[in-house]
């Protein structure tokens, strides 16, 4: 999957006009990539979409017009697009009370250890988790984790093959089948090159060029 260019960001007096309207087609284009494993973990499976979206709403809130400074934004929010052979995913660890989040985190130190992706039957990928992000001590709420696939790997996903997300950290053990619409959107990542850039024409332009 390509990174995303310079060209394709939208400058800040569009963006703005446009914002609400792009915001309501990345959330569509979003339910199709997220994917809930028990009541604390929602993976986003990242695409050129999301990273883009993410992009640009950095450069609004912060207010970046400099182009040497939106590359090099750029340099850094590319990281989570997608290798030929790999899925990136964003893990949130969703903790609704507000006074246990501290608690619920440490509880779930570790977990790096603990995530799979399911192809087929017999099969598992372990997810390969960003350096940096918890201690023996601390876990942050958001986590990045890549799915490395070898080629028999991205043959069976390619062919259809049914896939799910597992974690069985010991304080959190979950599986989630992923829907229909999220694999073959997944499926799509790897195999068709043209229907991931129309994704994010649609999101960006309401579906023109």
């Amino acid at each position: 999957m390509q990174p995303i260019r310079l060209e394709e960001i939208l400058g800040r007096e569009r963006y703005g006009a446009e914002r609400e309207a792009i915001r309501r087609r990345l959330i569509a284009h979003k339910r199709v990539r997220r994917v809930s494993v028990g009541d604390r973990l929602t993976f986003l499976f990242e695409d050129r979409t999301t990273v883009w979206y993410q992009i640009q709403e950095m450069l609004w809130v912060e207010h970046v017009t400099d182009l040497d400074a939106v590359r090099s934004e750029l340099a850094v929010y590319n990281q989570l697009v997608p290798g030929a052979d790999e899925f990136s995913t964003t893990l949130l660890v969703e903790i609704e009370d507000q006074t246990r989040i501290r608690e619920e985190l440490q509880r779930l130190i570790g977990i790096d250890e603990h995530v799979a992706l399911e192809i087929g039957a017999g099969l598992r990928v372990a997810g390969v988790f960003e350096a940096g992000r918890q201690t023996a001590e601390r876990l942050s709420a958001v986590q990045y984790v890549r799915f490395l696939l070898d080629p028999a790997a991205r043959a069976r996903v390619a062919a259809g093959a049914p896939l799910a997300l597992a974690a069985s950290h010991p304080n959190h053990q979950a599986r989630a089948a992923l829907p229909e619409a999220v694999r073959a959107s997944l499926v799509a990542d790897l195999t068709d090159a043209a229907a991931v850039d129309a994704a994010l024409a649609s999101v960006r332009d309401g579906g023109g060029a």
